[in-house]
């Protein structure tokens, strides 16, 4: 099934959108090309991996690597460092680029904008990890993932990670408004669609 992705990358130049403009910038001609860089990490991702460390099995595929126009399947601490250049705002304008690509020609149908927020119990010692609200695993920390996404596709246009306390409607508020406010008129939801929690005040005049 690789080669039909590889495929479909390639014709909507997708793969080359992941590779041009990117925060990554080298200046080293012995640093690796960006283009692997991404590559390993489409591949890593593809066979589920989750780690890091699991990349360094991807060392011999050679398949995978000629179907993406890569060189070579660069290193695990290749990839950590690449990661680790640039901003998050930068990051975040580059990849916020990449998926309006994948989706935007959606929106010109009437659709309806729905806002959740989902609790995410954590076990390790990650950045915001808070005790909050979490019905799931009480005094368990968590993330509170404020997620948006269109009703009937169940596709995600964005999401914003919050620290385990801020799990209200208006936390949500502001990454919606950005969302919202950078979309083109004629892309903007006819509805948007959320909890009682959306139903006060603050959030209606909002709006």
């Amino acid at each position: 099934s690789l080669v039909f992705f590889a495929q479909y990358l390639e014709s909507a130049e997708l793969f080359e959108g992941l590779c041009n403009d990117c925060p990554i910038k080298y200046r080293s001609n012995n640093a690796p090309k960006i283009r692997d860089i991404w590559g390993t990490i489409l591949l890593s991702v593809l066979n589920g991996q989750s780690r890091y460390a699991h990349i360094t099995g991807l060392r011999g595929e050679r398949v995978g690597m000629e179907l993406l126009g890569m060189s070579k399947v660069v290193s695990e601490d290749s990839i950590r460092r690449a990661l680790s250049k640039g901003s998050a705002e930068e990051w975040d304008t580059w990849l916020g680029k990449q998926e309006r690509m994948v989706y935007e020609s959606l929106l010109t149908e009437d659709y309806v904008l729905d806002i959740d927020n989902t609790v995410k119990p954590l076990y390790g010692h990650q950045e915001g990890a808070e005790l909050g609200y979490n019905p799931q695993k009480p005094g368990r920390p968590s993330h509170n993932y404020h997620t948006y996404f269109i009703g009937s596709l169940r596709l995600v246009l964005s999401t914003a990670v919050m620290p385990g306390k801020q799990h209200a409607g208006c936390h949500s508020l502001p990454g919606l408004w950005t969302l919202v406010d950078s979309l083109p008129a004629h892309c903007r939801p006819s509805l948007l669609r959320g909890d009682i929690g959306y139903g006060n005040e603050g959030a209606m005049s909002e709006s």
